[in-house]
C-alpha cells in the first residue's frame, strides 16, 4: 500500500507541473501497440492507450524535466488560488461538473499529503540537528575553565532572579491575604447579624497565618537559591561537565527505559495502579545527575545478589515476577533506546492513517447536511479533499519556514483555517451565515477530535510495530 500511494502521489506531483504543450500527432493510421487498431489520434479510440512510446534521448529527457520544473500547468494556476482564497467556488465547480479547468481534487490531496509528510520529517530532523548543534556548542564552552565560569555565573544570576521573583510573589500573596481578611472583617462587622467575636477571631487567625505562609514560601525560595548556587559551584569545578552534557540525553533515555522495564503494566488499564506506579517512581527517584546545573532525577537501580558478589555493580532487574514483557512496555523501551527507528516506523504509517481523515471529514459533512438530499457522499468527499489539501499545504509551508516566521504563520492558520472552512460551506452548500457558522464549529471540532484520535492511534500503533 505504501508503494502504491507513493507512486500515485509521485505521478500526481509530476502531472501537476507537467507542461501541456501540444505537438502535432504524426502517427495517424499506424496500429496501436496494445490492440492493433488503426490510430486516429494520440490515444487509441479502442483501448485508450497513449500512442507515445516514451522513448527519449537523455538530452530530450533533461529538456522535458526542465520544462516540467519551470512551466506550471494552467490548471494548477487556477486551482491553487481558488483553494486558498475561494474554496467555496472551487468546491462548487467540482460538484457541478466543471472539472477540466481544475486539477483533480484527489490528485491535489495526494500531493498535499506527500508534501506535508516531507515537511514534517524535515522539521523534525532540523529540530534535532539544531538541538545537537546547541548541545555541542555548550559542551565546547564547558570544556574550558573560562566557559564553565561563564556558565556558572549565568546560573547564579538566574538563581538570584528566580529567588527575587519568588520572594516578590510570596510578599504579594501575603499582602493580598491580609487585605482580603481586612475586607471580610469590615463587611462582617457592618452586618448586625454577624457574631463580632467570631469575626475578629477569624481575622486574627488570617493575620497570623499570612506571615507563616510567607515564611514557608521564602524558605523554599531560599532553599532553591542555595541549591542552584551549589550546582553552579559544582559545575564551575567539574572538568567532566562537557562530557556529561554530551551523554545526558542517552543516559536519560536509558534510565527511563530501565524504569519502564521495571514497571508492571497490566492488560486492563487501571488508573489507581498507574498512579501508584508513578508515585513509586517519584519516591524512589533518589539518584541525581547534574548537567549544566540542571538536576535530573532517575529511579534507583536494583542490585541483585549475584551482582553484589561481583563488586556491587548495579544491573537493572527485568522481567522477573511480571513474566513476559507487555507489548506496550516493550515498545516504549525500544522507542526510548532507538528513537530514530521509532520515528521511521511512525512516518511509515503516518501517511496511511492520514488518508483516513478523508472519510472521517466526509462523514462529518454528511451528518451536518443530512437534511439536504441533493448532496451525495461523493460531493462531501470532494469538499473534504479540498479542505484537507488546504490544511496539508498550509501546514507544510509553515513547517519549512524559518523559526521567527513559523510562529506567526501558525497563529495565522489558527484563524485562516476555520475561515476557509466557513467559506467552503457557504459557497459549496449555499448555507446561510448563521448556519455556516454553526456547521463550521461542528465540523471543526469533529475534525480536531478525529486528528487527535488518529495521532494517538499512530503513536501507539508504531510502538507495537517496532
Amino acid at each position: 500500500m505504501t508503494a502504491d500511494m507513493e507512486a500515485a502521489a509521485a505521478d500526481s506531483f509530476a502531472d501537476l507541473f507537467k507542461r501541456r504543450k501540444k505537438h502535432p500527432f504524426t502517427g495517424v493510421g499506424q496500429p496501436c501497440a496494445n490492440c492493433g487498431a488503426a490510430l486516429e489520434g494520440p490515444y487509441c479510440h479502442e483501448c485508450g492507450q497513449n500512442a507515445d512510446n516514451h522513448k527519449r534521448s537523455i538530452f530530450h529527457l533533461i529538456i522535458e524535466a526542465i520544462e516540467g520544473m519551470f512551466h506550471l500547468d494552467g490548471r494548477l494556476a487556477l486551482t491553487l488560488p481558488a483553494l486558498f482564497f475561494q474554496p467555496g467556488k472551487l468546491a462548487k465547480d467540482y460538484m457541478e461538473g466543471r472539472i477540466v479547468r481544475h486539477v483533480p481534487p484527489f490528485r491535489t490531496f495526494l500531493v498535499a499529503l506527500l508534501l506535508f509528510i516531507f515537511a514534517a520529517e524535515h522539521a523534525i530532523h532540523s529540530f534535532k540537528h539544531h538541538a545537537e548543534e546547541e548541545t555541542h556548542k555548550r559542551a565546547e564552552a564547558l570544556a574550558t575553565p573560562q566557559g564553565r565560569a561563564a556558565e556558572a555565573g549565568r546560573m547564579r544570576v538566574e538563581a538570584a532572579k528566580d529567588r527575587a521573583s519568588r520572594l516578590k510573589g510570596a510578599a504579594e500573596d501575603r499582602d493580598a491575604a491580609l487585605a482580603e481578611a481586612a475586607k471580610d472583617r469590615d463587611e462582617a462587622l457592618k452586618d448586625p447579624d454577624q457574631d463580632k467575636a467570631k469575626t475578629l477571631q477569624a481575622y486574627q487567625e488570617a493575620v497570623a497565618k499570612a506571615p507563616v505562609d510567607y515564611q514557608e514560601e521564602a524558605d523554599e525560595a531560599q532553599a532553591r537559591y542555595a541549591k542552584s548556587i551549589a550546582d553552579a559551584d559544582h559545575l564551575q569545578n567539574n572538568p567532566l561537565a562537557a562530557k556529561e552534557i554530551l551523554e545526558a540525553d542517552e543516559k536519560m533515555r536509558k534510565k527511563t527505559a530501565d524504569a519502564i522495564r521495571g514497571a508492571k503494566v497490566t492488560s486492563v488499564f487501571d488508573g489507581d495502579e498507574v498512579e501508584s506506579q508513578a508515585t513509586k517512581f517519584a519516591d524512589d527517584a533518589t539518584d541525581t545527575m547534574t548537567v549544566g546545573g540542571v538536576n535530573i532525577k532517575t529511579p534507583k537501580t536494583e542490585v541483585g545478589p549475584a551482582e553484589a558478589d561481583h563488586g556491587g555493580i548495579a544491573v537493572p532487574v527485568t522481567g522477573g515476577a511480571h513474566g513476559k514483557e507487555h507489548w506496550l512496555k516493550a515498545g516504549l523501551i525500544k522507542a526510548l533506546e532507538n528513537p530514530e527507528y521509532y520515528m521511521l516506523v511512525m512516518f511509515g504509517w503516518g501517511h496511511r492513517l492520514a488518508v483516513l481523515l478523508l472519510p472521517m471529514l466526509g462523514l462529518s459533512l454528511a451528518l451536518v447536511y443530512v437534511n439536504k438530499r441533493q448532496f451525495f457522499i461523493y460531493d462531501h468527499l470532494i469538499v473534504a479533499t479540498n479542505l484537507l489539501s488546504f490544511a496539508f499545504l498550509t501546514n507544510a509551508l509553515g513547517l519549512v519556514l524559518p523559526d521567527p516566521v513559523r510562529k506567526w504563520w501558525f497563529l495565522l492558520l489558527m484563524v485562516w483555517t476555520p475561515i476557509n472552512l466557513f467559506q467552503t460551506l457557504r459557497g459549496a452548500y449555499g448555507s446561510s451565515i448563521p448556519g455556516a457558522i454553526i456547521k463550521t464549529l461542528i465540523v471543526w471540532w469533529s475534525t480536531m477530535f478525529s486528528f487527535v484520535l488518529l495521532l494517538s492511534v499512530l503513536l501507539v500503533f508504531a510502538l507495537a510495530q517496532i
